[in-house]
């Protein structure tokens, strides 16, 4: 399969749930002018589950059947993909990969309003302790790529906002080498 050269940049933007992450990425995706995937959304019309778990009260992501439903726009360029994990989609995808960390009283705050129970809401904070969607995406994709931001505040996600678009914008010249 011959490689494509695309004529703008993929980005994927990952963390733990609460962490700002579909926020950020549609108003990222509103200024820069890139599309916007939202995985969780695509899951739910597309029905890309292979079950159910009933522990977590939740469905079972095939990822499998997300990265061939993706494959074919995504290698074209031009995408803000947003989802709480990141190890199954293919390295080739990104240009670049931000992961939003939020400090553990605000995700408490924000899983519990969403009505986490508390098997799940407690897992999901000891996942943002423990780092564990930073290093899964450090091991996922080459470390120059993968960026770490705060996203504990409106202030943050301005910040963030500006600077994910400023290099969306600057790309491939913002891309590194």
């Amino acid at each position: 399969m011959e490689i494509m050269e695309r004529q703008q940049p993929n980005i994927l933007i990952t963390g733990t749930p609460g962490t700002g992450k579909s926020t950020l990425a549609a108003e990222v995706a509103l200024q820069s002018g890139l599309a916007y995937i939202d995985v969780s959304e695509l899951c739910k019309q597309q029905e890309l589950y292979e079950g159910w778990d009933d522990e977590y009260e939740c469905h079972i992501l095939d990822e499998d059947r997300v990265v061939d439903e993706l494959e074919s726009q995504v290698s074209m360029g031009g995408h803000i993909v947003d989802y709480h994990g990141c190890d199954f989609f293919p390295e080739r995808w990104f240009d670049i990969v931000f992961v939003l960390r939020t400090d553990n009283t605000f995700l408490y705050d924000r899983l519990q309003a969403r009505g986490y129970s508390e098997k799940k809401l407690k897992e999901n904070v000891e996942c943002e302790i423990f780092q564990t969607l930073l290093e899964e995406a450090r091991e996922a994709y080459r470390p120059e790529i993968v960026h770490e931001l705060r996203s504990d505040n409106v202030e943050d996600m301005e910040r963030n906002l500006e600077q994910i678009v400023k290099w969306a914008k600057g790309w491939p010249s913002t891309s590194p080498t």
